[in-house]
């Protein structure tokens, strides 16, 4: 089972056109995620004190149906793939109607931040564990590591 938090479509979300707008949909995946950080002994308060915390490098959103204003959603978080040492990473949101259908998919490539050396790092063992609980998405694929040098 991936994990999954709800969401819905506030005014400040919607877009000219009335329907939900780009960044909303980032919004809405990257709440999901920190949702889940927090869930695992995360929270940003714990990134902080370690100095710490996750960076992304891009994301990939994907439109299918259309969400409205005060329209609900949930938002699915499953693992798409990691690099053997866990510097980097990436995550798979599916933002879901009530209905079944998907509005939406972001895929976002990360990594993890040394807050003050301002560079890519591993992440402790118990955070890289904590990212592992995730469920995997049926094309989940190993990534190279940032961190090595070819």
């Amino acid at each position: 089972m991936p994990f999954t938090s709800t969401t819905h479509v506030r005014w400040a979300d919607v877009d000219q056109n009335g329907h939900m707008r780009t960044t909303a949909y980032l919004d809405a995946a990257e709440d999901n995620r920190m949702q889940f950080f927090a869930s695992v002994g995360f929270p940003d308060t714990e990134f902080a004190a370690r100095r710490l915390g996750p960076i992304s490098h891009g994301d990939d959103i994907r439109y299918r149906a259309e969400l409205r204003l005060l329209d609900t959603a949930v938002v699915e978080l499953r693992l798409d793939g990691l690099s053997p040492d866990g510097a980097r990473f990436r995550l798979h949101n599916r933002i879901v109607k009530p209905d079944g259908r998907t509005a939406a998919t972001v895929v976002t490539t990360a990594g993890w931040l040394d807050r003050e050396a301002r560079r890519l790092v591993t992440p402790p063992a118990d955070l890289l564990a904590a990212l592992t609980t995730l469920d995997r998405t049926k094309d989940y694929t190993e990534l190279r590591s940032p961190l090595v040098s070819t």
